[in-house]
């Protein structure tokens, strides 16, 4: 099957028909004998015991995303957040290191700087490419880390070089690709190890539930890790198999069968959506540059943009939907955002509908000046999540909110 007509027939094998997946709003499981639900808990033999540990509904959809990633196993979780302090906490021990890019979602920033309460210390680089990573590895370092697009720097990391640098060294290579989604990039195609989801962006699409997902790509030894010394028979797939049966149940970060099935409401028509999403994007970054109002322009799409060739030749015809403005103050950011009739202003990216936001006063409130200009976060800087409205509309929306004072 093509992508696009896999998002459509990964359908439900239910036996009364359903073609779509039914929701099991159940807490637990009955099972006719105490032999059976015994070995289950020991996992001996397949089945469902508890809702916090596994569900009919959740499953069907972590093995669709998972299929759509090239992956062999998946994880669902209440966030993305969730997915992340999981897959992350399934590696690291006290006195581990981790590499990961400066360039993050705040809270992924805020969680891996958490980290070193614990034991554990997050190496943050300052750029995206091979060598800086790799100037930061160390016999201590566990994996690393990198967004597909940053957010909200929307710097391209070299993954391909990357990975090389992890196998060299024989960690992991954990890649965020909730900005791209597995329409423009496959990062497991690319030697990423392990792939990493909010669904509640772009493949959800609609803002109606929250919920993350953990994808294995079943290619990497986990075995070699002390840490994964009791899964050793489970080979390649050690990480999924750790993260089930001890940190995603100890954690309890589950997702809900609802809010599964509502995210799943979103793939068929995920790649639509995001052609559509790249195209108003690159209109838009394209009006607003030679506008006398604005400062600077920041979108992977723009030709003479930094990650320009890289991302043309990393992703499949797209280059995000997500672009920054600079304006030159932050009263002059308020202004603009105040002014706009057809953005929306939260946050929240990857809705069908334009979003706009001041990470600054907002998401990156309480970090410091100086991770805020490490992370790409500035006063004047506007985040702007481009719907799939008639892109006229949204070019005029922007037009008039930068005209007026």
């Amino acid at each position: 099957m093509e992508f696009e007509t896999k998002l459509i027939n990964l359908e439900t094998k239910d036996e009364y028909g359903a073609t779509n997946t039914p929701i099991y709003m159940t807490n637990s499981f009955e099972h006719k004998t105490a032999e059976k639900l015994e070995k289950i808990f020991k996992g001996r033999a397949p089945g469902y015991v508890y809702s916090r540990v596994n569900n009919p509904s959740i499953r069907s959809v972590e093995e669709k995303i998972s299929s759509l990633e090239g992956g062999q196993s998946a994880i669902l979780s209440s966030s993305g957040m969730a997915a992340i302090a999981t897959a992350t906490l399934n590696i690291l021990q006290a006195g581990d290191e981790f590499v990961t890019s400066s360039s993050l979602f705040g809270g992924s920033y805020n969680l891996f700087k958490s980290y070193k309460k614990y034991g554990i210390k997050p190496r943050f680089s300052d750029g995206v490419e091979k060598k800086d990573i790799a100037r930061l590895i160390n016999k201590k370092t566990k994996f690393v880390f990198v967004e597909t697009i940053g957010n909200p720097r929307l710097d391209v990391p070299d993954i391909e070089g990357i990975s090389k640098i992890c196998k060299q060294w024989g960690v992991p290579l954990i890649v965020d690709n909730t900005l791209a989604t597995p329409v423009l990039i496959k990062p497991l195609e690319l030697g990423a190890n392990i792939v990493i989801h909010s669904l509640s962006k772009y493949i959800n699409g609609m803002a109606n539930s929250i919920g993350g997902v953990i994808i294995d790509g079943a290619n990497f030894n986990w075995t070699k890790f002390d840490s994964f010394a009791d899964y050793r028979r489970q080979g390649k797939l050690a990480f999924v198999a750790k993260a089930r049966g001890e940190t995603f149940r100890n954690l309890g970060g589950c997702a809900s069968p609802l809010n599964s099935f509502l995210n799943e409401l979103g793939l068929p028509t995920l790649s639509l959506r995001m052609k559509r999403h790249c195209h108003n994007a690159l209109e838009l970054a394209k009006f607003l540059l030679g506008h006398s109002e604005v400062e600077s322009v920041n979108y992977p799409g723009l030709k003479d943009n930094n990650y320009y060739n890289r991302a043309k030749d990393l992703f499949f015809g797209g280059f995000g939907g997500i672009l920054t403005l600079r304006v030159g103050s932050k009263k002059r950011a308020f202004e603009i955002i105040n002014n706009l009739n057809y953005f929306y202003n939260l946050s929240n990216l990857g809705d069908v509908k334009s979003l706009v936001i001041h990470p600054a006063s907002t998401i990156y409130s309480n970090n410091t000046k100086e991770e805020k200009e490490a992370l790409g976060v500035y006063n004047d800087l506007i985040r702007v999540s481009v719907g799939i409205e008639d892109i006229g509309d949204l070019k005029k929306d922007f037009a008039q909110a930068l005209h007026r004072k």
